[in-house]
């Protein structure tokens, strides 16, 4: 099994900038594809960022040029760096992993981050 575990979130201004971390524990990071979703208080989880072990990343079309995804293999740790941060970007977003050529699929407790001036 792997342990996703998330950091990096808080409060920040709008037109700011922060970079959530994922760690993970229990298995190589090379060996996943790995994601980013979001969940806003009342709203449907949404898949931000995706990256898999190709090194092929994928956006939602609202935060195209802004946010980017990446992973180190040898920190076992995927990134996803947040930029000109919106309100609408107030969500707690989760770090998701899948093994390759499996269907288990595992989940980060998720960080708030929360846009507001």
């Amino acid at each position: 099994q792997v342990q996703l575990v998330e950091s990096g979130g808080g409060l920040v201004q709008p037109g700011g900038s922060l970079r959530l971390s994922c760690v993970a524990s229990g298995s190589a990071l090379s060996l996943y594809v790995l994601a980013w979703y979001r969940q806003a208080p009342g709203k449907q989880r949404e898949l931000v960022a995706s990256m898999s072990s190709w090194t092929t990343s994928n956006y939602t079309d609202s935060v195209k040029g802004r946010f980017t995804i990446s992973r180190d293999n040898a920190k076992s740790t995927v990134y996803l760096q947040m930029n000109s941060l919106k309100p609408e970007d107030t969500a707690v977003y989760y770090c998701y992993a899948r093994r390759l050529m499996s269907a288990t699929t595992y989940w980060g407790q998720g960080t708030q981050v929360t846009v507001s001036s």
